[in-house]
């Protein structure tokens, strides 16, 4: 018999935490090599981490709810024989108690990891202004964790608190403000509020949407685009296509299609943040917004430009059925450059999308809506478009995103019967 450590995998090639959303076993479960032991949560993929292992799970070491970086230790299995197989799972064998104390003392005074910081470590120490110089590592080789930085949070507004009364003695000095994690523990609820926990996939997005906010400089433009045309002639083909096809094809598709084609025109939009450098990328591989109950997934359709508008069509169909079904794989979230959010799928006419970092813009298609419009001094009914674009100002300017809009206008303006080839 021994004891062997489940570690968190690595979901992705830029992935560097999991949030381990549930656990599908409890100490004491037997459970077979390759049976789904926990949900883990990334900002890429929602996924199952397998078993290497036939065993008895001995210990569960990280909580529900819980982020912790890759490689981290999460679970303890007690097997017979060790296999070498399988994501996230070391063959060491377990050392006794005095053995880890000992790995862990030899770890914090080893300071040669302490400069290496994670992007959890970096956004969380950015939000409330922390030197990370004055932290003390207590991950291995001195390397600061995700804890270090919430504990010096939390003494950091202990000891505000005890200065407070000093403070305000003083004449004609102003109360100190209070910190965001003081204004947070003042909201409080009443007899017949619902408290609901912020963790798993919920967390993970409100993570991302705070960096997004904290470090892109949003900039907003909109153009409106008359697509009638197209929308007659793909409710003409609609139901003998899915007939033939097996799947719809939406109005999505076509936008989608021609984000595409603008994109290649100008790829300055098809760019991401590096720091010190704009990366324009070559490829382009677009990321869909798809959700499913309180979780959203971005999935990519790659190489977008190179597609039929047919082949757009079964690759939304395919992202959206994987992603509600909970079956999308890292690969299927990876590599996206642009985003497009078919926020018209709800009914919204007017939004503005927050940017999918480090991509460069994000487009909102909104509802199709029939309106009046003049042409040629008389009123028409006619099939209306938003289109709402965010855009990372570090990167782009209104010139160039004004121009992209006015060419994917054009292009969807363009669609018609004689135009528009499905194949």
């Amino acid at each position: 018999m021994s004891v062997e450590k489940i570690t968190m995998p690595q979901l992705g090639e830029s992935v560097t935490e999991g949030t381990v959303s549930s656990w599908l076993i409890s100490v004491g479960d037997q459970v077979n090599k390759y049976d789904p032991i926990a949900e883990v949560m990334t900002d890429k993929v929602n996924a199952e981490v397998p078993s290497s292992y036939t065993g008895t799970i001995t210990e569960l070491v990280v909580e529900e709810g819980e982020t912790v970086e890759v490689g981290t230790l999460i679970c303890y299995i007690e097997t017979e024989e060790a296999s070498l197989e399988g994501p996230g799972v070391t063959n060491e064998k377990e050392s006794n108690t005095e053995d880890d104390k000992a790995e862990k003392e030899a770890g914090s005074k080893d300071s040669s990891m302490k400069k290496r910081y994670s992007p959890a470590v970096l956004r969380l120490s950015q939000e409330h202004n922390i030197d990370l110089d004055s932290i003390e590592g207590t991950g291995k080789g001195g390397r600061i964790t995700r804890k270090d930085v919430e504990k010096s949070i939390e003494n950091r507004g202990v000891s505000q608190e005890q200065a407070k009364p000093s403070q305000e003695k003083k004449i004609g000095t102003a109360p100190a403000k209070e910190t965001p994690s003081a204004s947070k523990e003042s909201i409080r609820s009443s007899a017949g509020d619902i408290e609901i926990p912020v963790k798993g996939v919920r967390k993970v997005i409100a993570e991302n949407m705070v960096r997004s906010k904290h470090e892109i400089p949003h900039a907003w433009m909109q153009v409106e685009a008359d697509v009638t045309d197209l929308v007659k002639y793909r409710n003409r083909v609609k139901e003998p296509f899915k007939n033939q096809e097996g799947f719809s094809l939406t109005p999505f598709a076509f936008f989608v299609k021609a984000v595409a084609q603008g994109l290649k025109e100008y790829p300055e939009l098809n760019s991401m943040w590096a720091g010190d450098k704009i990366i324009q990328k070559k490829d382009i591989h677009l990321s869909i917004a798809v959700a499913k109950d309180k979780e959203l997934f971005v999935p990519v359709i790659k190489h977008a430009d190179e597609k039929t508008i047919k082949a757009i069509a079964r690759d939304i169909t395919t992202l959206a059925t994987k992603a509600r079904q909970g079956k999308l794989s890292p690969e299927d979230m990876q590599g996206g450059t642009f985003t497009v959010n078919n926020t018209g799928s709800f009914g919204s006419i007017s939004s503005m999308g927050v940017i999918n970092s480090p991509q460069a813009a994000i487009l909102q298609v909104e509802s199709i809506v029939k309106r009046p419009v003049i042409i040629d001094d008389m009123f028409a009914a006619r099939d209306m478009v938003n289109l709402s674009l965010s855009l990372d100002h570090r990167i782009l300017d209104g010139l160039v995103c004004g121009r992209f809009l006015a060419r994917v206008k054009e292009i969807l303006e363009g669609m018609n019967e004689s135009s528009i080839t499905l194949y």
